[in-house]
């Protein structure tokens, strides 16, 4: 007989569409065990009981979404939602948890929610049952644990930034059991120290203040008669419980959530910050007007003092001085009669007639120096010299032929010699020595 047996895969592969398909969103209560975060950012652990156990996952993307799996250890008691997966390398199953809080935070996120239903239908979270709040408020009281970071936060900002606005800080118990009584007592004695200061010490708003913490800690703020005390008040109430993920009951019945006390702080010194602002802008503006105005006013000053007047009295006159100067014909007749241009010529004709005459003179020079030589040597005192002698009448005349000797009517002739002059007497065709 021959038996059909599956393979090992098909069988887990059968087991895993089944209970994939029918254990899906199941929640379970159990204590973890075996508590540990991978490298990767998934935990791992164990969900049991007395009589089992079952292996649980808590993936990286969910794990941010449940914050409260960083705080738990081995031994606690959770509630945890998720689906069954088989894995089937190994042949076992394990829940996916998506969802996972502490016992009893199911509980009292269920009464939240409740409460949350029954004063919203009651009207206590209308707007139009809340109060404004101030823009500028005098007096602010703060109720908050004395020793909390919380205020500490809140003052910081207050320093820094308010102007003028006062502070009293109401310490109150703001964790536990008795807590929401105390929080209750600490809001009457506000409003009933408010009513009965005088006008100038009422408180203009009240600021219910917590820091951060899992739901178990914010849960006084989540008390109802607290939450018909905050809808009574007569004075403005911002609620800063927490940080921007937590809400509570008071934040839905004050006329103002804020996500953290620090922003509480914000909000109420805004409209202050925004003034200072203004003041400082405003401030620097009138400085500069002024400094621009007396600037203006000490150029004018400058200018109507008598010195400065005499100076530009002064400055004036040599102007139209030398603008007179510029005027007077008589130290400008050369610029104006260009007489100067007709001397220039002038001297430069003269320069011309010189130079020319010196040219000339020059060439006349050498041209009697040329004569000169030409009359030295035709000389006839030159011929004297060499024993030779010529006759002249007495009137100067060279008698040079014997028909100048012959025609001659007076007597009396001179004969030229190299060494001097003597006169004879013509007698008979002679010559007898005078």
């Amino acid at each position: 007989m021959k038996i059909e047996a599956k393979k090992i895969s098909e069988l887990v592969t059968e087991i895993k569409d089944v209970l994939e398909g029918q254990f899906q969103n199941v929640c379970v209560e159990g204590e973890v065990t075996n508590l540990s975060l991978s490298s990767s950012g998934h935990w791992y652990f164990n969900l049991s009981d007395k009589d089992a156990a079952i292996s649980a996952a808590l993936f990286k993307m969910d794990a941010l979404r449940n914050p409260h799996i960083r705080s738990l250890k081995d031994g606690d008691k959770v509630i945890a939602t998720g689906d069954i997966n088989v894995y089937p390398k190994r042949g076992t199953f394990q829940i996916i948890v998506k969802r996972i809080v502490p016992m009893g935070v199911g509980d009292l996120k269920e009464q939240f929610e409740k409460l949350k239903r029954r004063l919203s239908s009651e009207g206590l979270f209308d707007m139009d049952h809340k109060k404004p709040i101030p823009l500028m408020p005098k007096k602010v009281a703060i109720i908050t644990a004395l020793r909390g970071a919380a205020l500490q936060d809140f003052i910081n900002i207050y320093k820094r930034r308010s102007l003028w606005m006062n502070l009293l800080v109401v310490p109150c118990l703001v964790q536990g059991d008795d807590a929401p009584r105390a929080l209750r007592q600490a809001l009457f004695n506000t409003i009933k120290y408010s009513m009965e200061a005088p006008e100038n010490e009422k408180i203009d708003l009240i600021v219910l203040a917590r820091g951060g913490g899992s739901l178990e800690d914010l849960w006084a703020f989540n008390d109802e008669g607290l939450a018909y005390d905050i809808f009574n008040c007569p004075i403005p109430l911002i609620s800063a419980i927490g940080h921007e993920v937590d809400f509570s009951i008071s934040d839905f019945v004050a006329d103002l959530r804020c996500e953290t006390p620090s922003a509480a702080a914000e909000v109420i010194t805004q409209y202050q910050t925004q003034i200072k602002e203004r003041l400082f802008n405003a401030k620097n503006k009138l400085l500069m007007h002024m400094d621009l105005k007396s600037s203006r006013l000490e150029n004018r000053l400058k200018r109507t003092n008598p010195h400065s007047i005499l100076s530009l009295i002064l400055g004036k006159y040599s102007q139209y001085q030398t603008r007179l100067k510029r005027c007077d014909i008589r130290n400008r007749l050369n610029e104006l009669t260009r007489i100067h241009d007709i001397y220039l010529s002038l001297d430069n004709a003269i320069e011309d007639i010189l130079s020319h005459f010196k040219h000339t003179l020059l060439d006349l020079s050498h041209k009697v120096e040329s004569k000169s030589e030409v009359l030295k040597a035709l000389n006839p005192n030159n011929v004297l010299g060499r024993g030779y002698t010529y006759l002249r009448s007495s009137d100067d005349k060279v008698l040079a032929t014997t028909k100048d000797f012959d025609r001659l009517k007076t007597s009396q002739i001179k004969i030229n010699f190299a060494d001097g002059t003597r006169e004879v007497s013509k007698v008979n065709k002679g010559l007898d020595a005078v």
